[in-house]
């Protein structure tokens, strides 16, 4: 079949770009989605396994610091396009081990941005590569204002020096080379199949299993929560229409302190379980700030709306009854994750294609 198309997809495997993918294979048939994962321990193809099928879908488990892998994986598929949202991304993680954070979502962009200046170096016509990032590039706000476009970049942590690094070089190779280049930089995401590590999946289980819900400082942090499938259908409409060369926020204008957002997690889960009001938010504990926390992130996607039409589809309260839904729903799903067995997948599924 003769593709108009040939997209390689970072991350593919992972929270949000399982979502991406799973919106590219279903709603372009004549496009090519190859997913590129390394699979480390939040790539899950679990995640996939309604896609994995169709024609239009292709897995490549590959590191994206390999050169000479991405090298090999852009010749054999032509590729034409990519949409880059391999990284590490757990604040917490990045201060324990920081040098995987710079090697991932430093070296690792690199490596992927020159790979696709050296295969589209006859003419960089009809090609595109997108560059997904965060809200946390940009620091820390005060009750005050909102993150646009032009915020000067303020990262605090490994993690969000490590993605401003990455933009940085995007935007470099975009303005020496004429790489046509674009990037989002979105807030905090939420939704199904997010790895149990953050904070929603962490806490929805915690109080299925009447564990304690860390709650960092007196919980006053602010985030701007965006569900996963609008940060999808977001990505879907700047890699097709965004500028070249231009950087478009997304956010879910759903803006919440840590606590409040917790205490409306507690009581929708009294709720969904059946138990007495308040049983939930008993399990609240505060714990010693993380170093370094960012204090509050919003995001302006005036930008994003007014040149797209984009806007987010749920209020965070719709949203998170979803959310909770699908994780009670999911309890195989999240108990193969949390005990590893989901790495498994990979070797019944592929091994030895």
């Amino acid at each position: 079949m003769g593709f108009t198309k040939r997209i390689v997809v970072t991350g593919g495997a992972g929270f949000i770009g399982s979502h991406v993918v799973r919106r590219l294979v279903n709603r372009f048939p004549d496009y090519q989605i190859i997913n590129v994962d390394a699979l480390t321990y939040a790539g899950n193809l679990e995640n996939l396994t309604d896609v994995e099928g169709k024609p239009n879908y292709r897995f490549e488990k590959l590191d994206i610091c390999d050169m000479e892998g991405l090298k090999q994986l852009f010749q054999q598929y032509e590729v034409s396009d990519v949409i880059h949202l391999a990284a590490e991304s757990h604040v917490d993680r990045s201060i324990l081990d920081p040098l995987a954070f710079i090697q991932t979502n430093v070296v690792g962009t690199a490596a992927l941005l020159n790979t696709a200046r050296e295969a589209w170096i006859d003419g960089f016509e009809g090609h595109r590569f997108y560059h997904v990032s965060t809200d946390e590039v940009y620091g820390s706000l005060g009750d005050e204002g909102f993150f646009t476009e032009e915020t000067p970049y303020d990262p605090k942590s490994p993690y969000s020096a490590s993605k401003a690094s990455s933009d940085h070089l995007v935007r470099a190779f975009g303005h020496t080379y004429g790489l046509p280049v674009v990037i989002s930089n979105c807030s905090n995401n939420y939704g199904p199949n997010q790895f149990p590590e953050k904070l929603l999946p962490l806490f929805i289980s915690n109080i299925v299993e009447r564990k304690a819900l860390p709650v960092y400082g007196k919980g006053e942090n602010v985030r701007d929560w965006l569900y996963v499938e609008d940060h999808a259908e977001a990505i879907d409409l700047i890699f097709h229409q965004g500028r070249l060369q231009e950087t478009y926020n997304i956010g879910g204008e759903n803006e919440w302190s840590n606590i409040d957002l917790i205490q409306l997690l507690c009581a929708t889960m009294d709720e969904k379980l059946e138990r007495s009001a308040g049983d939930s938010a008993q399990l609240i504990t505060y714990v010693t700030d993380r170093a370094g926390h960012d204090f509050r992130y919003a995001i302006d996607c005036s930008k994003l709306k007014d040149e797209l039409g984009w806007s987010p589809s749920r209020q965070f309260e719709q949203g998170l009854a979803e959310t909770i839904d699908w994780y009670l729903s999911n309890q195989e799903w999240v108990n193969r994750v949390r005990s590893g067995s989901y790495q498994d997948y990979y070797e019944q599924q592929y091994a030895g294609r």
